[in-house]
């Protein structure tokens, strides 16, 4: 196995771990805020990913580009439906008037 594909695999799985272990420690009251900054940071890879899709040369980066772009419209579209969905338990539920008695007369 080449060196340098041993190495970046080495810091692939230690970036799985590290974020495992801070996920799971985020306490409900922030969670929220951090999916919005997430949804932002996944906004930033979109632009990424299109940005190799226009340097595509190749069929199998076209490909693969096509397939970047997508997954990454899926999580930014996700991100923003779920935090949304998030928000809306912390909304007011409208309340009905009360009715009103008739007047005499």
């Amino acid at each position: 196995m080449n060196e340098a594909l041993l190495f970046a695999l080495t810091i692939f799985v230690l970036a799985i771990l590290v974020g495992f272990a801070v996920i799971s420690k985020v306490p409900a009251t922030l969670h929220t805020p951090l999916m919005s900054g997430a949804n932002s940071i996944h906004g930033i890879i979109l632009v990424g990913a299109m940005l190799i899709a226009a340097n595509a040369t190749e069929p199998l980066s076209q490909v693969l580009s096509l397939v970047a772009v997508a997954f990454a419209t899926m999580n930014v579209v996700g991100g923003y439906v779920v935090t949304d969905r998030m928000l809306q338990m912390f909304r007011k539920k409208p309340v009905a008037p009360k009715p009103t008695e008739p007047s005499e007369g």
